[in-house]
């Protein structure tokens, strides 16, 4: 089969496209014919092996697993005979090592089925984005009804799905974003919505329950500065 693969790490140039092994799924596995991967930081950090602590995982000197890509959605080719909940022909997006492939291997339990009314292309760009916000909101920051919640980057992937949450959640919600992405940020429903290029938000006074920082662009002191006594 045909994937983007590379042997080390570096630029882009790193990236070749060659005929591969179409791998086998195991036992608790599903093979995926892949219809749409999406490209996001994550695979950046492998392909470039920095910063360096991503090597622990991928190998110091060299990648390990030669294949990038960990967002997919597609057909279910074949599935291990473990596995119960899925069968062939399954449309499904989710997670994966290797999505810039033909075909992907990947657990069950690492993908759900696919909506009729959402394209794999529109499948294939939620997974990292929304497991991120989903994690650093429910798990790390242990949302709760009616807290103020500020989130900095909040045009970006992953702060667009935790905008979406931080509502569902029953927070009240500001997004900080650019000047043109105000009105976008608006309408997935942020409550109020700062410009940036024009208001510091860590100097407004205004304090916080919680803080998801999507962006990096301030210090750590000036987050504390814009979190309540005990945000």
């Amino acid at each position: 089969m045909k994937a983007i693969v590379y042997r080390q790490y570096g630029s882009p140039d790193v990236l070749k496209y060659e005929e591969i092994e179409k791998p086998t799924a195991g036992d608790d596995e599903i093979l995926i014919k892949v219809h749409a991967a999406s490209v996001n930081p994550l695979d950046y950090h492998f392909m470039r092996g920095t910063p360096f602590a991503v090597r622990l995982f991928s190998g110091l000197r060299k990648p390990k697993i030669t294949r990038l890509g960990r967002d997919v959605s597609g057909i279910v080719e074949t599935v291990g005979k473990k596995v119960t909940q899925f069968k062939p022909g399954d449309a499904v997006y989710g997670t994966c090592r290797g999505a810039f492939a033909k075909y992907a291997c990947t657990s069950e339990t690492a993908v759900v089925i696919k909506p009729n009314n959402v394209t794999f292309e529109q499948a294939a760009a939620v997974p990292i984005a929304a497991f991120t916000a989903l994690q650093a909101l429910r798990d790390k920051g242990q949302i709760q009804h009616g807290q103020n919640v500020l989130i900095n980057g909040a045009a970006g992937g992953v702060g667009t799905f935790a905008v979406q949450m931080a509502k569902s959640f029953g927070a009240h919600v500001t997004g900080v974003c650019s000047t043109r992405n105000m009105e976008m940020v608006r309408s997935i429903g942020a409550d109020n919505v700062i410009d940036y290029t024009k208001v510091n938000f860590t100097k407004t006074g205004q304090r916080y329950d919680m803080i998801f920082d999507c962006y990096a662009n301030q210090s750590l002191l000036a987050y504390r500065r814009a979190l309540k006594e005990n945000g």
